[in-house]
């Protein structure tokens, strides 16, 4: 019996849309049929990448919106079709009978005739024009999109239409067995990127582990030191990338559920020189006092610089959101910062692209902490040099967007 490649997608984009679910932890809360789990996750990325581009293909032949059901079912169908160069009549045949499966035979005869119809072109020409067209055919918010234009210019687009150069992986040890495989090697010791990669027992092993290029970047700009302190930790792969360069590593992480994720990823590793905590780390604790040698503060933030890894964001992240981001941001800083030793330093990284995230908020930060400067950070990965950081930018680093500055308290 043929498997309907219209289902296992279904079943998880239903959670992403309808529970806002992230897209990694849908996959791993839906059973997929093994033997066709790369084409279903290629699908499910796939349609939300292409999201926004999808909902005007839609709005060209429904003005009144399809129930979500439907709207999916299409989604699925419009990636199968403009990405994936398989016959239009099998895609539409499968999305009827996902249709009459789900029990809504009643609309098989729309999405039949939807699917039959649907003409790129015309789709195309009906864009609206200017920067808006631009960003429902790139899939984009209109509103990011105006900010990274503000910021960058004629850049914006390249920016937000860049991908993931693949999956990044780095090998603590025999690597060798495995970049036989077609690879891009990294300017990172043991770091490459693989079109595919399947997980093995060398996985578990603590042979390799997935770690995107940006954390790692992020890792090679920190200095070695005695006492470090990763203040927004899990799930773990910077803390274990930095406990082999600093003698004792402490993790602290707001959630408790994560907290598990840090110790398991230490273990997984063979890493004995962390410990990991649950701690609020907006809220100053005096035991840490002057107690490190660093901090790292990778900062929740918008996530904008992964959306080639986390499509989702796209979906969820709103303009709104920015302002409450900037006060965690700060308040963490405002915190963690007198942990920080005279001479020491603090780091402040994020995966965004805005500087309303990065360098703004390290210049408020100075003018509040005069006892910290500035100092220089060199990185291998290319990068813009901005007034007090590194900008990674996903257009020229393998997908990937980040931020980093390196604060040195004055003696």
């Amino acid at each position: 019996m043929l498997s309907n490649p219209v289902y296992d997608p279904f079943q998880i984009l239903t959670k992403i849309y309808s529970d806002g679910a992230h897209v990694k932890q849908a996959i791993a809360d839906t059973y997929i049929e093994e033997q066709y789990r790369s084409r279903t996750v290629k699908i499910v990325y796939g349609v939300l990448e292409n999201d926004g581009y999808f909902d005007h293909c839609i709005r060209f032949y429904a003005p009144k919106a399809p129930k979500l059901a439907v709207r999916t079912i299409l989604k699925i169908s419009l990636y199968m079709l403009l990405f994936m160069d398989k016959k239009r009549y099998m895609i539409t045949d499968c999305a009827v009978d996902l249709c009459k499966k789900l029990g809504k035979s009643g609309v098989s005869g729309f999405v039949n005739a939807f699917l039959r119809r649907f003409d790129k072109t015309a789709v195309d020409n009906a864009l609206p024009k200017g920067l808006q067209g631009r960003a429902v055919a790139l899939s984009y918010p209109l509103f990011a999109l105006e900010m990274l234009q503000k910021e960058y210019g004629n850049r914006a687009e390249k920016i937000a239409e860049a991908k993931s150069a693949g999956v990044s992986v780095r090998f603590v040890k025999n690597a060798e067995k495995y970049i036989q495989k077609t690879h891009i090697q990294t300017p990172f010791n043991g770091n490459y990127i693989f079109e595919n990669f399947v997980r093995d027992e060398g996985f578990d092993r603590g042979e390799y582990t997935f770690q995107s290029v940006g954390s790692i970047a992020i890792c090679d700009c920190v200095a070695p030191c005695e006492d470090l302190l990763d203040c927004c930790a899990a799930p773990g792969g910077k803390s274990v990338l930095l406990a082999e360069k600093c003698k004792r590593v402490t993790s602290f992480e707001l959630h408790e559920h994560r907290v598990e994720l840090i110790a398991q990823y230490k273990r997984r590793m063979g890493v004995e020189n962390i410990t990991e905590l649950q701690k609020d780390s907006s809220v100053f604790d005096e035991q840490y006092e002057e107690k490190f040698d660093a901090v790292l503060c990778d900062a929740p933030c918008s996530g904008y610089g992964t959306v080639s890894e986390n499509p989702d964001i796209k979906l969820f992240r709103k303009k709104e959101d920015f302002v409450a981001l900037g006060k965690t941001q700060r308040a963490i800083l405002d915190a963690v910062c007198r942990y920080v030793k005279k001479g020491g330093s603090l780091y402040y990284s994020t995966c965004s692209l805005f500087q309303c995230e990065n360098d703004e908020t390290v210049e408020a930060f100075l003018k509040n902490h005069p006892d910290f400067v500035v100092e220089k950070l060199q990185s291998p990965l290319s990068h813009d040099e901005k007034k007090y950081g590194l900008q990674f930018l996903p257009d020229t680093a393998y997908g990937a967007g980040f931020y980093i500055s390196k604060l040195t308290r004055k003696v």
